[in-house]
């Protein structure tokens, strides 16, 4: 029995000696950690606890050259709560979780007031810190959810949690939002396209840092504390386009592209002297059959020309004196067969023609001909005189996906007997709609090449920091007596040639027609299959004597039966230049003639039907340039009275100088404007500038004159 107490009281013995020595080695490990790794790890546990994240600055925004909001940020927020606060007692929240459902439901209309009442009680029974209410919510909402039930006690009697975040808005849709640009989705990193991209540094400013607090697994809440970094928000981007001008084209170009069941199509409208760009349109057929802005065909499609590009081959020509203007050209019965490959006139041309003529009718077998006769024994020289004007380069915009301009030369392996011809009349070359309408700008410019701008300044908080100057590519792409030849040749396509659909009594028009088959890859350009794609262009420059505007316009396969430039393009360009002109206030209308024995009357601009009744009651001919205008400006030609569409675009300030008092009163109020006058007769003068947004309720003062006459 004594030898059983004495076992049993040795193993309780070593069980204790074993528990007192693992304990003083636990006691032992704790002062040591306390004394040599606390510090450490007790900052391990703060930074799993507490931690800086990133705060995006605000993105900088992108205006017209009005500065009228053309991409901006606009503040959204994610609404959580601290359901589970302390400060929060059971009595207030049982007495107002009901109402505070309902109005959630109320404003968000996106679930039951008992769907949310269940999500606040599961929410508080699980100890939730950071509870999900809302996501993008607008200011606007979060201004009347700051004044609901328990909210709207606050940040810590109220548990409301603000995560403030912006979202990229474009105000006037997608009006050139593939210049622009916006967020590619797709990418799998932050990566903006057009100016958003290329001036994404400017645009993006500087981030901050805010403390979080750990209060879940997941979940992360914002700590006030006095040491956050606030970011400093990004810097603005003026354009240079004209939001209204950008609007009225893009309208011409839609309607035709509906009309003729285009593929796609783009216009380009630049400032002859500055190179600045005033619209820009890109347009393509979606899958449902509408059409937007996909892709940026005027920077980005380096494609065959087809006959735009002979006014290069005819500069070449003149200026190296291979080529006279009045020059006379063999086509024969305009068929003309280079190396086994057959060439021939769109238009059936045949006979002999001027050099001019060959232009101005856009042969096919005259250019190549004077082109091959004047260089077959020296191809290079032709290729050195289209690289003498830099239509070889690349233009370095300012928006990045410049397509690759390709004029091969004679070393090339892709050169052959053929060659020579064919890029005579635009093929076998490739250039964008931007890179021509640069050529043409050029030669509007007499001769002065300059680079196409799309952003003219950089501001930051509203002080201009950084402007964009109009930069000179080439000073001279050929001789003064060269550029005048080349006016008249221009000149002569829209008075005699292909172009004649857009001669007016009013201005005259400079330019080029361009109908070109498209390649179809590998299988050529579909002759074989009868399934040809054309593409019809059209690019110039008005007023011809005083150039203000050059303008480009690419219909691409159309397939309504019409294709060539001067049917599917011109309509587009006339009518762009057409409201252009009307809006030039520097351009002096010509004075009324004498042609039936007695002046023609003057009149004010007013109602276009008032003026239309005016004029017949007077026996005095009328041609309204646009049937369906309501309010035009009256001119004369030789012959009749012009009617002029007045400036005006819906939503904006429409110009009603030189109008009648009751007109312009009429026009204004009918806008929701109060009109104040000053003085009698005509206007002469208003306090709210033309083309610019308005509110209504605005006060417009009028300025009023009595003219002569």
């Amino acid at each position: 029995m004594k030898e059983i107490k004495k076992d049993i009281l040795l193993r309780v013995s070593v069980v204790y000696f074993g528990i007192l020595i693992f304990g003083m080695a636990i006691i032992g490990k704790a002062v040591y950690i306390s004394s040599t790794e606390g510090k450490e790890l007790l900052e391990k546990a703060r930074k799993q606890e507490m931690r800086f994240f990133p705060v995006d600055a605000i993105r900088g925004n992108i205006c017209a050259e009005d500065g009228t909001l053309l991409a901006t940020s606009i503040p959204i927020f994610d609404v959580r709560m601290d359901i589970s606060s302390d400060l929060i007692t059971d009595d207030l929240f049982k007495t107002q979780v009901d109402s505070l459902a309902n109005r959630l439901t109320k404003l968000f209309k996106d679930k039951k007031a008992s769907d949310y009442k269940n999500l606040l009680w599961e929410g508080r029974r699980n100890g939730d810190r950071y509870l999900m209410i809302h996501r993008n919510v607008t200011y606007p909402e979060l201004r009347l959810m700051r004044k609901f039930p328990i909210l709207r006690l606050g940040t810590y009697k109220g548990g409301m949690i603000v995560i403030p975040q912006f979202q990229r808005e474009l105000p006037f849709k997608d009006l050139a939002r593939r210049t622009i640009g916006y967020e590619n989705s797709e990418a799998a990193q932050k990566v903006y396209v057009g100016l958003e991209g290329s001036f994404s540094k400017d645009l993006q400013g500087t981030g901050g840092k805010r403390l979080m607090r750990r209060v879940g697994n997941a979940a992360w809440m914002p700590v006030d504390i006095e040491n956050e970094v606030e970011p400093q928000n990004g810097d603005d981007i003026i354009t240079t386009l004209d939001i209204n001008l950008q609007d009225l084209a893009e309208s011409a170009l839609r309607k035709e592209l509906i009309s003729d069941s285009a593929d796609h199509g783009c216009v380009i409208v630049m400032e002859v002297s500055t190179g600045f760009i005033k619209g820009i349109i890109n347009l393509g057929k979606n899958p449902k059959g509408g059409y937007e802005e996909l892709f940026n065909y005027a920077i980005a499609e380096s494609s065959e020309p087809g006959s735009t590009f002979k006014l290069a081959s005819f500069l070449v020509g003149l200026e190296d004196g291979k080529i006279t203007m009045d020059e006379p050209v063999n086509l024969g019965n305009g068929i003309m067969n280079y190396h086994g490959r057959t060439m021939t006139d769109a238009h059936k041309l045949t006979g002999t023609l001027l050099a001019h003529q060959v232009f101005e009718k856009s042969s096919n077998v005259g250019t190549s001909k004077l082109i091959y006769n004047a260089y077959a024994d020296e191809p290079q020289k032709y290729i050195d005189g289209l690289y003498r004007m830099s239509i070889n380069l690349r233009q370095n915009l300012q928006i990045a996906g410049e397509g690759l301009p390709y004029i091969k030369n004679t070393k090339s392996k892709w050169w052959s007997a053929v060659s020579l011809p064919w890029m005579a009349i635009g093929y076998e070359v490739a250039i964008t709609p931007l890179q021509t309408l640069t050529l043409y700008n050029a030669v509007a410019n007499n001769g002065v090449m300059v680079k196409p701008i799309f952003v003219k300044e950089i501001r930051k908080h509203g002080q201009v920091i950084q402007t964009f100057h109009p930069v000179v590519i080439n000073p001279h792409i050929c001789s003064p007596a060269t550029i005048e030849k080349a006016h008249l040749l221009l000149e002569g396509v829209v008075e005699r040639g292909t172009g004649t659909a857009l001669k007016n009594p009013l201005y005259k028009v400079a330019g080029k027609t361009g109908t070109a088959q498209v390649a179809m890859n590998n299988k050529g350009y579909g002759q074989e299959t009868k399934n040809i794609k054309y593409k019809g262009s059209f690019v110039g420059y008005f007023p011809a004597d005083h150039p203000k505007y050059s303008i480009i316009v690419v219909i691409n396969n159309p397939s309504k039966g019409k294709f060539y430039g001067g049917a599917v393009a011109a309509p587009v360009f006339k009518e762009i230049a057409d409201r252009i002109f009307a809006t030039l206030h520097d351009i002096n209308y010509p004075p009324p003639q004498d042609t039936t024995g007695h002046l023609f009357p003057l009149a004010n601009a007013g109602i276009q039907k008032d003026l239309e009744d005016a004029y017949a009651w007077l026996n005095f001919k009328i041609k309204p340039l646009n049937p369906t205008t309501q309010w035009s400006v009256p001119v004369s030609n030789n012959s009749s009275v012009m009617l002029l569409p007045s400036k005006h675009y819906q939503g904006t300030m429409p110009d009603v100088t030189g109008m009648g008092v009751n007109d312009a009163v009429f026009l204004l109020e009918q806008m929701g404007l109060k009109v104040r006058l000053n003085g009698r007769g005509k206007v002469v003068r208003q306090s709210l500038s033309p083309g610019r947004m308005y509110l209504k309720g605005s006060i417009v003062l009028l300025d009023l004159a009595i003219g002569k006459g």
